[in-house]
């Protein structure tokens, strides 16, 4: 299965997520990657700053998988968005590829290592972020993004896009954009189903992906979903992801588990029925959350130096966040 672009490029609906958390070591990722392109996985998405982008690379050649067949997405971090085309040659230098099919802005907040953009190298990490920019400092949302649209002509990549953009970070984005990005890249499963940001998204021709598409297995003993599954003779990740797809989204979860690999390529045909009940799982009370833990739970809240609402995002439930 695979879904069609705004630039006519089809994108595999399933990847394989190579975000494997903060202490993990890379060769794990690459034996997940290795193990997944042995299945059938032909989506691979990593990013600059999940510090494995050699070892997805390595997986990759040593896969014998033909680089025409393979769909890799990887992300411009923080600290680059004032060097957008160098950052880009860094990916594809570990990556050891001549082109990136899509290339993300990884979050549109950018970081600088001091006062100013000219104090030398930053080393963003989520746990010393640097000094993030507010949104009208340069680079700005539009400045990055112009950068962007720059690459495409330079053939390093087939398609550009985002992560973690809202209706309003896209909005501002979409002002000033010559290309409307293909793919905006969210945490998105039943428990915050973005139903806003969908619609808003394909009104305007952008392909949502899900992280996290399974929420951390959080709530697959939900009781709907068990019945669902049990119903299909399935797992609750399997209808979980079913789901996500169905809705016309791509999924990328991740795992180490060779079963769960090839699970999560199984996929099931969910009836209208189903699929509502699931797509409001998330009114059930207390359900209606995001499951990362990126985000401040402070009056207010706020993610890598900015507020929810500059980031677009809203309080919900009594102080849950949801996008």
């Amino acid at each position: 299965m695979a879904l069609k672009l705004n630039n006519g490029l089809l994108m595999p609906s399933v990847g394989v997520g190579c975000w494997m958390g903060l202490g993990v070591a890379s060769a794990d990722c690459y034996a997940m990657v290795k193990e997944a392109l042995k299945i059938g996985y032909r989506h691979i998405d990593t990013a600059s700053n999940y510090g494995n982008e050699e070892f997805v690379g390595l997986a990759i050649r040593e896969s014998g998988v033909p680089r025409e067949d393979l769909f890799i997405t990887t992300k411009l971090d923080q600290c680059d968005h004032g060097r957008v085309s160098d950052a880009l040659n860094e990916s594809l230098a570990k990556l050891g590829v001549n082109y990136i099919d899509l290339y993300l802005i990884h979050w549109p907040q950018a970081v600088i290592s001091g006062s100013s953009p000219s104090d030398g190298p930053c080393r963003f990490s989520y746990l010393s972020p640097g000094r993030v920019l507010q949104p009208s400092e340069s680079p700005t949302i539009g400045d990055t993004w112009r950068d962007m649209e720059k690459l495409l002509d330079s053939g390093r990549v087939r398609s550009i896009g985002v992560s973690n953009f809202s209706e309003k970070t896209l909005t501002i984005l979409l002002e000033d954009a010559r290309i409307v990005p293909a793919v905006n890249q969210v945490e998105m499963h039943p428990l915050l189903p973005q139903h806003s940001l969908l619609a808003f998204c394909r009104a305007h021709g952008i392909i949502l992906t899900a992280y996290s598409p399974v929420g951390k297995n959080k709530f697959s003993s939900d009781p709907d979903v068990v019945r669902i599954a049990d119903a299909h003779g399935v797992t609750g990740p399997q209808v979980i992801l079913s789901w996500g797809v169905q809705r016309g989204t791509s999924v990328i979860p991740k795992t180490s588990n060779h079963e769960r690999l090839r699970e999560n390529m199984t996929f099931i045909y969910l009836s209208v029925e189903e699929m509502l009940v699931l797509d409001r799982i998330h009114e059930k009370p207390g359900m209606h959350r995001s499951i990362c833990g990126f985000h401040s739970s402070d009056l207010g809240g706020s993610c890598f130096g900015w507020t929810y609402e500059q980031l677009g995002w809203s309080m919900v439930e009594g102080g849950v966040m949801a996008h």
